[in-house]
This record gives structure tokens, C-alpha cells and sequence, in this order.
């Protein structure tokens, strides 16, 4: 202020200006933020209790209802397979008895081979899945991006098949299997490449159905750019579409196997050697029998299977969560 002439009165009223205003600015973010006031002072009023019960409190009551009704059935059969008492009725009490005699009895048994039925499981889940989504995106890939006779009615015939389901068909699969079995024993009845190709025939309908809507998703000037450098369909599919849709591969692969690993119909008729039967129908053995019902060691089989598709979806979620095709596009 000393340093400006005597003839510059509109700098200095201007200087006393913005010194007015850096005061007020400094005063009023003191009296916002509350700096070296009360603690707590300038904080919003907490809300009434019916207020806040009006506006989200009952939704956590829902959820918590929701949870507890989710919750409980398995507790229940987790309680019933620590508890060797051979009933469901015994297990009453939840967790009144912790014996894992049930557990240790569910792999020594020799006409039960649990340990079997659960790799036969792993690797068909596994392997149908797998091809279930390379099928599924393939037909989705073409039904999507390319333009030829028979489009909108292919769309439509794979819809309308899937209205009918697989068991109503189950004795003219059987009678197929009998008849490629005389052909081809490795593709016939009583083998697990049999039972997989059957659930390939039956899994591509809503799930190609369900791929071409994402797959209408991912903009078409990604396959553009990729042809003007020169790439083909295949390497377009391979290198960067599968890669955009990875979410729902996620969600179809997730489906497709917890689906083949809870199938008993199609598995019991096929399946018919105890060594190459699946969790679904070997587990039904042990309640089957009329006078060796053992529910216990039964519950203890179930929790053991439910550990299959708990695992892939925990390793699927980031893939289920995230939407990949978001930004791809600039």
C-alpha cells in the first residue's frame, strides 16, 4: 500500500477492494467449516426416529427378513449334517449336537462313492459350461453382426424350442443313446461325453438368445476399425468381442453349470454305472432306500456340493459386477 503514488487513488481503492473481500471470504469459511468453534457445530440435526423409520428404516427391516428367511434352510441342513441321528427330525434343535461322524462316513462308504461323484460333477459342470458359452457366443456373434436368410427366423425357432423342456423328451433321448451307443460306444448310453453332448443340444436356446442381446450392446464401429486394419470375423470374435462381453459369459458359464450340477432327470437315465453318476443322483441314494434313509450323511453331501458353485461365482463376480463395454468407444 506505502509503494503506490499519490496519483493512483483508483489502485488503492481497488487494493482496499479485494482486502475487504479476502476478510469476508476467510470469515465466512471459519463460521462454515466450523474452525476453532464447537465441536460438531454445523452439522445437519439428526432425524427423528419415525422420520427416519418412514423414509429407510423399513427397508432395513425387509432386509434383514429377507436374509434371515435366506439364511435359515441352510443352517438347518448344515445343523442336520452335524448331527448323526439319521432324520431330519432329530435336527429340531440347530446345532445341538457337532459330530462330523456324517462327514467321515460320506467318503468311506463303497456303494456310495461320494469322492467320484464329485469329480464327475466338477469335470462335466466344467466342460459343459465351457462349451455352452463358446457355443452360445458364437451363433450370438453371427446372429449379431452378420445379415443373411433366415436371421429373424432362426431367432425365433431357438426361442420357441426352449419353451419345451429337455425331461419331455427324456425317452427319445434315451432311445438315441441306445442307438448311437451301437455306433459310436464312446457317445452312447453310460457315458459322460454322451450326457455332455445331450446338455450342448439343450443349452444353446435362451442362451444365445440372451448373448445376442448383449452383444448388440458392444458398438459396431469397434468391428469397423477392426476390418479397416484388416482383420476378420474369427480374429474380431477372438481377439476383442469376447473380451467386451465378458460379463455375460460370466453369467451364462455361472448358469450353465450350476444348472448341469443340481440336473437329475437327464443324468439318472443316462448315467447308470454308480462310478459315473454325478452329485445330484448319487445323493439321492442316500434317501432313496427304504429302510437305509440316512438324511444326516444326505445334508452333509449337499453342504460339501454347494461349495462348487459358491467358488465359481466368487471368482466370476468381478467379471458379473463390472460392465466391461463401458468407455470402449470414445
Amino acid at each position: 500500500m506505502s509503494d503506490l503514488k499519490p496519483g493512483a487513488p483508483a489502485a488503492r481503492g481497488l487494493l482496499d477492494r479485494v482486502a475487504a473481500s479476502d476478510d469476508e471470504l476467510t470469515t465466512t469459511t471459519t463460521l462454515t467449516t466450523g474452525g476453532g468453534g464447537v465441536r460438531g457445530q454445523g452439522k445437519q440435526p439428526r432425524r427423528p426416529f419415525k422420520r427416519y423409520f418412514r423414509e429407510t428404516g423399513w427397508r432395513h427391516l425387509v432386509g434383514i427378513g429377507v436374509a434371515i428367511f435366506a439364511i435359515f434352510p441352510l443352517l438347518y441342513v448344515f445343523s442336520a449334517s452335524l448331527n448323526p441321528g439319521g432324520t431330519l427330525l432329530t435336527a429340531n434343535g440347530l446345532f445341538s449336537n457337532f459330530n462330523f461322524e456324517s462327514y467321515v462316513d460320506l467318503f468311506n462308504s463303497p456303494r456310495h462313492p461320494y469322492g467320484a461323484w464329485y469329480v464327475n460333477t466338477l469335470v462335466i459342470g466344467l466342460v459343459t459350461a465351457a462349451g455352452t458359452v463358446l457355443m452360445g457366443a458364437l451363433a450370438a456373434y453371427s446372429f449379431s453382426r452378420m445379415r443373411f436368410t433366415g436371421r429373424r427366423f432362426g431367432l425365433t425357432t431357438l426361442l420357441v424350442v426352449q419353451m419345451f423342456p429337455q425331461m419331455l423328451a427324456a425317452v427319445a433321448i434315451f432311445l438315441l443313446m441306445v442307438a448311437i451307443g451301437d455306433i459310436f460306444p464312446a457317445l452312447g448310453l453310460n457315458t459322460q461325453i454322451g450326457l455332455i453332448m445331450v446338455y450342448l443340444g439343450g443349452a444353446l436356446g435362451v442362451n444365445t438368445y440372451l448373448m445376442y442381446g448383449f452383444f448388440n450392446t458392444v458398438p459396431s464401429s469397434i468391428d469397423e476399425a477392426a476390418k479397416i486394419d484388416g482383420a476378420g470375423h474369427a480374429r474380431i470374435f477372438f481377439t476383442i468381442i469376447l473380451r467386451l462381453v465378458a460379463p455375460i459369459l460370466a453369467v451364462v458359464g455361472l448358469l450353465s453349470f450350476i444348472g448341469t450340477a443340481s440336473e437329475f432327470m437327464l443324468a439318472s437315465v443316462i448315467l447308470i454305472d454308480p462310478d459315473k453318476q454325478t452329485l445330484a443322483v448319487g445323493l439321492y441314494k442316500f434317501v432313496s432306500d427304504e429302510f437305509s434313509k440316512n438324511w444326516s450323511i444326505f445334508a452333509a453331501g449337499a453342504v460339501l456340493a454347494a461349495i462348487l458353485p459358491v467358488a465359481l461365482f466368487l471368482a466370476l463376480q468381478r467379471y458379473i459386477v463390472g460392465g466391461l463395454t463401458a468407455g470402449s468407444v470414445k
